[in-house]
């Protein structure tokens, strides 16, 4: 629960547009970890501005066509104007392009919509998780390596279960620490791996409601690989930008180290 200054609305949008800095970020994450519904909102909106940036970044960096310059989009409205008196038909179709024009766009929103539940709902928070946290050099972890116990404490009482951190040190990765995340499935723990070399993995794991015992699948998002899989309703998403080949061995080891913890 925070303690300090209340958090609003603009602190949650601030949150979703990661317009705020590291320490008030934190104190928004603390405060989601405890109010699930508020949550659910605010990761449901994440995902969507992260899907939309995917989608139109590229066209944002590209230049303003010529036929979108602003004289000659002027000029084509009032030839149309003019045209529009030429009969009934030309209205029609100006209107059934109107209504395709509607379906369509619900269609591309439906299409960007983020999974809703199970292995790829886990798999897209994990993905997300990645984004924000891993590039953080500032602040990536809540909790560092050196407080692991206090981690494991706070993640098993947010889940409700134990929690264990996996050891990926045989595969060149060290613990640096982690953070108790919201997802719109209930608070989730994230813990994070470095290389020493700038590679750095993330691996996330929640509760799950449904596919509870999963075999692992593979996911990719750009660069970006994802490994899933789930245990006696304890699901897991270890997430870096390495290929299928290399990732994963390495979800391999923390599979097997987690099938003897629980």
């Amino acid at each position: 629960m925070n303690g300090g200054r209340p958090i609003t609305d603009d602190d949650l949008q601030g949150y979703i547009d990661d317009a705020i800095d590291s320490r008030r970020r934190a104190e928004v994450e603390a405060y989601l970890a405890d109010h699930p519904q508020v949550a659910e909102r605010i990761a449901l909106d994440r995902a969507l501005r992260g899907a939309m940036r995917d989608a139109l970044g590229p066209i944002a960096d590209e230049p303003v066509p010529a036929e979108l310059n602003l004289s000659r989009l002027i000029d084509r409205h009032q030839r149309q104007r003019r045209n529009w008196r030429s009969g009934p038909w030309q209205v029609a179709a100006a209107l059934l392009l109107m209504v395709m024009g509607g379906v369509g766009g619900w269609g591309l929103r439906s299409a960007q919509e983020p999974p809703r539940a199970g292995i790829a709902a886990l798999a897209q928070e994990a993905t997300d998780s990645y984004a924000v946290y891993a590039p953080d050099m500032g602040r990536p972890v809540e909790i560092k390596a050196a407080d692991a116990p206090q981690l494991i404490q706070w993640a098993s009482r947010r889940l409700e279960r134990p929690v264990s951190i996996p050891d990926l040190s045989g595969a060149g990765y060290s613990f640096i620490g982690g953070r108790v995340v919201p997802t719109p499935h209930g608070p989730a723990v994230l813990y994070m791996f470095d290389n020493g070399k700038g590679t750095r993995l993330t691996m996330l794991s929640r509760n799950m409601a449904i596919d509870r015992d999963t075999p692992m699948k593979l996911g990719n998002a750009g660069r970006v690989t994802s490994v899933s899989w789930s245990r006696d309703g304890l699901g897991f998403s270890l997430v870096g930008p390495l290929g299928e080949a290399e990732l994963h061995p390495i979800a391999d080891v923390a599979r097997a180290q987690f099938n003897q913890a629980i």
